[in-house]
């Protein structure tokens, strides 16, 4: 769904109702998207993007490339757990933070 000022897009990602217009009724946002920003910010809630998934939602090709980058797509097509996928993205933002610590504390001796 668009939302923002004339040449100045934002976007939710909401689950729709197939018979509701497009810029129309929608039943739960799920997330935000805005292209404007470099890089582009990307707020999708994954668990209930999970969810929608489980039930049966069918996500448009732009949607699939944000879930894609959220990581939520992945974990959908895996079988894994709302939990387990936390838990990934909490380790790989420890290990990146460790590592960039590292090679901070590194440069400076």
């Amino acid at each position: 769904m668009r939302m923002g000022k004339k040449k100045q897009p934002t976007y939710r990602v909401v689950a729709a109702d197939a018979r509701s217009p497009r810029d129309g009724r929608f039943i739960e946002i799920v997330g935000t998207y805005d292209p404007r920003t470099e890089p582009s910010n990307i707020k999708i809630d994954n668990a209930k993007a999970l969810r929608w998934l489980r039930n049966g939602a069918q996500p448009t090709e732009r949607v699939v490339k944000l879930l894609k980058v959220s990581g939520a797509w992945d974990a959908f097509e895996s079988g894994t757990s709302v939990e387990e996928l936390e838990a990934a993205e909490a380790k790989a933002t420890e290990e990146a933070t460790a590592a960039a610590s590292a090679a901070g504390t590194g440069a400076e001796a």
